[in-house]
C-alpha cells in the first residue's frame, strides 16, 4: 500500500463525498458505503481507481443529505448524550459532538473513551457504525509520525462514531464467556427457527426477527455458550467460521451475512489502538451480534457443516485475481468483503475465505462491468 498514493486517493475521495449523508436509497435506510468503499479500494492498492469509483457510487442511488444539527450534546454529562443513543434524528448532534471531541484530544484518546460506551450497540446499522469507524481508524493510523491527519480524515472518524451512536441498537441479554463450546461448537449448537408464516420468507421477516432476537429459541442460551479464548484467536475463528456460514447459504439474500465476517475483521483493525482491557469485551459484543444475525437470517444450518470441505475441494483463484475481480465488480460489499477475507487469510490461511469471496462476487450484482 504506497502511503502517498493511499493518502492522496483517500483524501480526494473524502472531499468528493463530504456532502453525502449517513444513509442512501429511496424509501430505505441503507448505510452510505462511499467512504468505506473508497478507503478499501485505496488499501487494496487501487488508489488510481478511487475517484472514478466515487463518482459512480454517487450516481448509483439517491442519497440523503448531511443531517442537520439541533441541540448540542454534552460528552461530560451522561444525562445529555445517553438518551440520544439510537436516536437517528440526533445524528447531526452526534457528529458535532465528535468533531468537538477530536478537536480537543488525540483521536486515539477519543476512540478509547467512546468505544466502551458504543460497544453495547454494535449492531448499529447492521454493524456499519463499527465498520465505518474502523476504516476511518485505518486511515488515521496510516498517517506518518511526522505528519498530521487531514480535517477530512478526522471528520470521517467523527461520522463513523456518530453513525454508530445514532443507529445504536442494544441487544437483550449479556454475553458470558464462561461456556464449554469453541466457536464452531457454539454455532452448531444454536437452534434455527424455520419460518412458518404466509408467503416466502424475505428480508422483512429477518428484520422483524432482528428487532426481537430475545424471543427466538436458543438466543439467551447461546450468550453463555462460548468458552474463554484469546481475542485475536477468536477473531480468526469468527471470520473463518462465518466465511463458511456465508458459503453454506446460497439461498439467502447475499449481502447481510457478509457483515458477520467484515465486522470482526473491522474490530481487528481497531484493537491495536485500544487499551487491552477493551479487547475481550469487543469479542464478546461480536458474538452477541453473530448470535442475532444467525437467528434472524437463517432458518437452518444449510451447507454450514460441509462448507470447509467444499471450499478445500473447490478450484479457487488466488487472492490477487480475486482482488482484480472485486475491483472490476465494483460493488461496495464485494470490495470490503474481498479485502477483509484477504487480510484474514494472510493471518491464518483457510480455503473458506477465498471460496466465500468468489461466492459473493457471483451472488451480488456488479455495480459496473
Amino acid at each position: 500500500m504506497p502511503a502517498i498514493r493511499y493518502h492522496d486517493a483517500l483524501n480526494d475521495a473524502l472531499e468528493r463525498m463530504d456532502d453525502l449523508g449517513y444513509e442512501r436509497g429511496a424509501g430505505a435506510d441503507l448505510a452510505n458505503h462511499g467512504p468505506m468503499g473508497a478507503e478499501t479500494l485505496a488499501a487494496l492498492g487501487h488508489g488510481g481507481e478511487v475517484a472514478a469509483w466515487v463518482e459512480g457510487y454517487r450516481a448509483a442511488m439517491p442519497r440523503h443529505d448531511v443531517p442537520a444539527r439541533g441541540f448540542a450534546l454534552d460528552p461530560a454529562d451522561e444525562t445529555s448524550w445517553r438518551p440520544a443513543l439510537g436516536d437517528f434524528a440526533r445524528a447531526g448532534d452526534w457528529e458535532e459532538l465528535f468533531r468537538r471531541e477530536l478537536a480537543a484530544a488525540p483521536w486515539r484518546e477519543v476512540l478509547a473513551r467512546w468505544w466502551p460506551r458504543l460497544l453495547p450497540g454494535l449492531l448499529a446499522g447492521l454493524t456499519h457504525g463499527l465498520i465505518r469507524t474502523a476504516h476511518a481508524v485505518r486511515s488515521l493510523a496510516a498517517v506518518p509520525l511526522d505528519a498530521q491527519p487531514t480535517p477530512h480524515q478526522l471528520t470521517e472518524l467523527a461520522r463513523g462514531l456518530a453513525y454508530w451512536a445514532a443507529r445504536f441498537a442494544h441487544l437483550p441479554g449479556e454475553v458470558r464467556m464462561s461456556g464449554h463450546h469453541d466457536l464452531a461448537g457454539a454455532i452448531a449448537a444454536l437452534p434455527r427457527t424455520a419460518y412458518a408464516g404466509p408467503g416466502k420468507r424475505g428480508r422483512a421477516v429477518a428484520a422483524q426477527r432482528l428487532a426481537r432476537p430475545g424471543e427466538l429459541a436458543g438466543y439467551h442460551e447461546a450468550l453463555g455458550s462460548l468458552a474463554p479464548a484469546g481475542t485475536q484467536w477468536l477473531l480468526s475463528e469468527m471470520t473463518t467460521a462465518f466465511a463458511g456460514v456465508y458459503l453454506g447459504h446460497p439461498e439467502l439474500f447475499p449481502v447481510p451475512l457478509v457483515h458477520a465476517v467484515t465486522a470482526p475483521a473491522a474490530v481487528r483493525l481497531v484493537l491495536p489502538h485500544l487499551p487491552d482491557e477493551l479487547h475481550e469485551p469487543s469479542a464478546a459484543a461480536l458474538w452477541h451480534v453473530h448470535t442475532a444475525l444467525l437467528l434472524a437470517f437463517t432458518d437452518d444450518r444449510g451447507g454450514e457443516e460441509t462448507a470447509a470441505r467444499d471450499a478445500a475441494e473447490a478450484d479457487i483463484p488466488p487472492f490477487d485475481e480475486l482482488v482484480a475481480r472485486a475491483v472490476e465488480h465494483g460493488d461496495e460489499h464485494v470490495l470490503k468483503f474481498t479485502e477483509a477475507c484477504r487480510r484474514e487469510h494472510a493471518l491464518r490461511p483457510d480455503p473458506r475465505y477465498g471460496a466465500a469471496v468468489l461466492a459473493a462476487q457471483q451472488r451480488i450484482k456488479p455495480r459496473r462491468g
